[in-house]
């Protein structure tokens, strides 16, 4: 990243790093050259940052909804933290225009790809919190997070879920997930998933996991039904 690009992310986010390589690892995804160290770098922010995000996630339900129980609040917390609401989250900030990735990955449009956006979006939190402690991550997560917390915390059901929901209910059986295609290194596959259901016309999906394009390829499939809106996400 260079000094204008850095200085225009923080100014977005109102955070200003001490570190700044911390702000360039989490933004430097693994199809770029650098190998192992950074897949590791990006992993390692995300991991943290997925904490991050759930302490503080937990934290705002507990002190908005004094009255709801640990089941109340549970499906709202994983609705909070999931990777289309980072990724949200990610398009909001213009974080997408500052990713680090291969040539080839960004003309595939990775930097509208929701698993990575995702991705960054951890990585972004996890970087704060070093940096500068709950303090600087509460600081982007109340831009984005807090205000919009009753819509995004209404989004309890995951892609598969709901499809599966929406299946029985039609008395169309249990959707079947197949593979139809893994390719990329090791340090960053990339699955392409098809989801049929008795009767109708299968819908693919593609993730860095198997179960990110499961969830991509129910999710296209109840878009295409009109079950899905994408202002769901």
């Amino acid at each position: 990243m260079t000094s204008k690009d850095t200085a225009a992310l923080e100014k977005r986010i109102g955070y200003t790093f001490a570190d700044k390589s911390l702000l360039t690892r989490a933004l430097t995804h693994s199809s770029l050259s650098g190998g192992e160290r950074v897949v590791r770098d990006l992993e390692r922010l995300e991991f943290l940052g997925d904490r991050v995000l759930g302490l503080l996630t937990a934290e705002i339900l507990w002190r908005t909804y004094p009255d709801y129980d640990e089941g109340d609040m549970a499906p709202r917390l994983n609705a909070l933290v999931r990777k289309e609401t980072c990724s949200k989250a990610a398009l909001y900030f213009g974080v997408d225009h500052y990713i680090r990735m291969s040539e080839w990955e960004a003309q595939s449009g990775g930097r509208k790809k929701k698993a990575i956006l995702g991705d960054v979006m951890e990585a972004l939190l996890g970087a704060l919190y070093i940096d500068g402690g709950l303090v600087a991550a509460r600081q982007i997560y109340d831009q984005f997070w807090k205000p919009n917390l009753e819509d995004l915390s209404k989004l309890h059901k995951d892609p598969k879920t709901a499809l599966q929901e929406w299946s029985q209910n039609k008395k169309l059986g249990t959707p079947d997930y197949d593979v139809l295609e893994s390719e990329g290194p090791a340090h960053a596959p990339a699955f392409t998933v098809a989801v049929k259901i008795k009767g109708k016309k299968p819908a693919e999906g593609q993730g860095r996991s198997k179960r990110e394009a499961q969830m991509e390829a129910a999710r296209n499939f109840l878009v295409r039904e009109g079950v899905w809106s994408e202002d769901d996400e």
